[in-house]
């Protein structure tokens, strides 16, 4: 615990609130986005019309907790001091991974799988776009932990859910939709807020956001 507490000392960070989440988040800068980076440039994707791009999103000291966050997560100690971090910090019993940027990588990968081994109380949501790093995964090491739940965004605003991929690995998905009575979550229609809303954890349905 003492090497733990030196190393948040020496690489201090903190974790994401959206105004919109029952719980904290973590965040990275979305230069780390791979698929996500090509998806921005063409139009009709919803990485083209990324909120995260926009908006409080852009003042320095908002990208210079970004760029904090990220050296934390490349860091060797990342796992027990975002395992200690979580464990002190967080008391709703859920955690939102990346309300901006992506998994980087295989590693962080394997490092959010070990968090969530780490804290079998703790229900992790995790929205991505890197399919391969999942199916990857999957094929190698085998199921995500319970309290894992992994959500492959579709790529397409209005697009289908890529819901043949996401049931051969074992996870979930997700959509954007344009349409207001076609969206399932609730957050729109009561103060853009989750309040007690859980679906993006624990429902094994597609979630369809409302674009915004």
């Amino acid at each position: 615990m003492r090497h733990i507490q030196e190393t948040l000392a020496t690489v201090p960070f903190t974790l994401s609130e959206p105004s919109k989440m029952p719980c904290r988040s973590f965040s990275l800068p979305l230069r780390v986005c791979n698929v996500g980076s090509k998806l921005a440039k063409k139009e009709g994707t919803i990485c083209a019309e990324c909120y995260a791009a926009d908006g409080n999103y852009r003042f320095g000291n908002v990208q210079r907790a970004l760029d904090a966050r990220l050296s934390a997560f490349e860091s060797a100690d990342f796992v027990p001091v975002m395992t200690a971090k979580i464990k002190k910090e967080e008391r709703s019993g859920f955690f939102r991974w990346f309300d901006s940027g992506d998994i980087p990588n295989w590693k962080g990968l394997l490092k959010i799988v070990q968090i969530a081994i780490a804290l079998p109380d703790i229900r992790f949501w995790l929205p991505t776009k890197e399919y391969a790093l999942i199916q990857r995964y999957v094929e190698t090491v085998g199921a995500f932990p319970e309290n894992l739940t992994v959500r492959l965004s579709a790529y397409i605003i209005d697009g289908p859910a890529p819901v043949a991929l996401a049931s051969r690995l074992g996870v979930v998905t997700s959509t954007v939709t344009s349409d207001a009575d076609k969206a399932t979550c609730p957050a729109p229609k009561q103060g853009n807020q989750c309040r007690d809303c859980r679906a993006c954890w624990v429902s094994d349905s597609n979630v369809a956001y409302l674009l915004h």
